[in-house]
This record gives C-alpha cells, structure tokens and sequence, in this order.
C-alpha cells in the first residue's frame, strides 16, 4: 500500500496546525518537537511565528542538540544564546537535549554504526516526538528532511561525529578526518533514524517537512545561499521515507528554473540514498499518495 502524505500549498501557522491534524495522530504525553534551532548568521531556518501555534497545541517542548562543529551553536552556553536571539524561548519551552551528556540507544542491524546511536540524554524525558522540518540542501547530505533531522537532529554533539565519521569516532574534531565515504555516512543516517524510531515506536512519531526559503544550504551554514525557488508548500506524514521521498520528487519535477542548483547538489551527493536505505531497513514506503488538504 502507498503511505498517506498531506500537502497544503499554503505556508502558514495555520496550514501548519490543519495539516498535522489531517494526520490524525495524538502525540501523547511529554512532546517534544525537533526543529534546527538555525546557526547564528543565517536566516531559513523555520520562523517562531510560524511554528508557535502548533508547538502550543501539542503542549510541546522545542528540542535540539549541540552542533559537532565549533559554531555558535557548539556550546550549551552559545546555544541557549542561539534559541534565545532566535525567539524560540518567548513560544515555547526549550531544550537542548545533550547539555549534560550521551546515552546510547541500541540500532537493531545496520552495517556501520557498530549497534549503537548516540544521542542526548534527555531524550528519555519525552514520550512522542514531532519531527518539524525545513525541507533544503545540504552541503553534505544533499538535502535535510526528517531523516536527517532525526538522525543528525536528534544525535548529540558525539553522536553527530559518530554518524559523519561513519562510526569511526565519536570525537567532534577527529571526525574530519573520516569523511570521505559518502554513501557510508548517508546509510549511517538512515541506521540512526532506525535506532530513533525503535526507541519511541512509529505510533509516538509524526513528520513535518516545510519546503520554503529553499536554499542549497542547510540552516546550520552561518552564510547559506539565498533561495532560488519560490516556496512549494507543507507535506505532512506518518511515514519518514514516504515524506522525504515527496519533498525529494517536489524539488525534482518542480517547473521553477531556480531548483538547478539545488537539484544539481542533491544528485552530486547521491541525496536520495538515505531515503533508499531507510526503506531497505524498514522504516517506511517510497511509494505514496499526495493527499491536498487547501
């Protein structure tokens, strides 16, 4: 069967609150809704008055982890100065989910990560996740949606190292030196999103992905691209793969002349394989329904 993805051309607060309710899935307990919180510098990342309304509806928590990268979001300290200049802080609680330290949850098969995802510890303090993600280009990646955002998103400092590096390290620094294997790190992604899902359970996790202020460059470059394509729209789904997959094919077979860069990059980095690995763990369907909801 193909999975269920909502689109809304409309970019709003409240498409955004219509299409997660299209999903009919109750998050329960302790929320947390995982966004990029944005580097210092750059401007794409997803606005507070957009995302507020339906942060404030699910009574969540904005959730993120420290960068494995000496940015500005590297530190605890700069991070929370980050969130705060950002506006997050004035909609919603904030967390950052590693301030304290790793845990470790077990990835069930996997060929790269040794069985093992590192991730903050306060990730045992919630009981459903939210995955709100911007749907962009990424200069390693290829493009970020709700499997990196689970992935790289939800791993910590050490845990971003450990993914990137392919399992050789968990040392921020070190971890430069292990990055030449680019299909490697892209199925790392995809073990790490497994290890993310078997930890909460599919029916605990919804995703969000938002294709607008589409740049080459992902929210975590302090100077990214400006945007050539104009904004496509809001895709929602309970299924990881199916959802990136649709952001994905909306950027490949979009008439706007501007996505030749972005297409270009995705292609390059071999983009898609997440999405083709994350279906062969079992995470979810590459074939899917667009459902409109405007």
């Amino acid at each position: 069967m193909k999975s269920k993805v909502y689109f809304s051309k409309e970019v709003s607060s409240a498409a955004l609150v219509r299409i997660f309710e299209a999903l009919e899935r109750n998050l329960k307990g302790n929320v947390a809704v995982k966004i990029s919180t944005g580097e210092p510098g750059g401007h794409n990342y997803l606005k507070p008055e957009l995302i507020k309304d339906l942060v404030n509806k699910l009574n969540g928590t904005i959730v993120e982890c420290n960068t494995a990268y000496r940015g500005k979001r590297f530190s605890s300290q700069d991070h929370w100065q980050a969130i705060k200049d950002h506006g997050f802080l004035d909609i919603a609680p904030c967390d950052i989910m590693d301030e304290e330290e790793d845990i470790v949850i077990p990835i069930d098969g996997g060929k790269h990560l040794q069985g093992k995802n590192y991730v903050g510890s306060h990730l045992k303090n919630y009981d459903s996740m939210l995955m709100l993600s911007h749907f962009k280009g990424h200069a390693m990646g290829g493009f970020g949606g709700a499997l990196k955002n689970m992935s790289i998103g939800v791993a910590s400092s050490h845990g971003k190292a450990w993914i990137h590096s392919v399992g050789a390290t968990t040392d921020p620094d070190e971890m430069w030196h292990h990055v030449d294997n680019q299909d490697g790190f892209l199925e790392s992604m995809a073990e790490a999103d497994k290890a993310v899902i078997d930890y909460f359970k599919e029916e605990n996790m919804a995703y969000i992905n938002v294709l607008n202020n589409i740049s080459i460059d992902c929210d975590c470059d302090s100077n990214p691209h400006d945007p050539e394509m104009q904004d496509i729209g809001i895709l929602a789904s309970l299924d990881p793969v199916a959802i990136d997959q649709a952001s994905y094919d909306m950027i490949i077979n979009s008439k706007d002349s501007g996505k030749e860069s972005l297409v270009k990059r995705m292609e390059e980095l071999h983009a898609i394989h997440t999405v083709e690995e994350a279906s062969n763990l079992g995470l979810g369907n590459r074939e899917y329904e667009i459902i409109n909801i405007d």
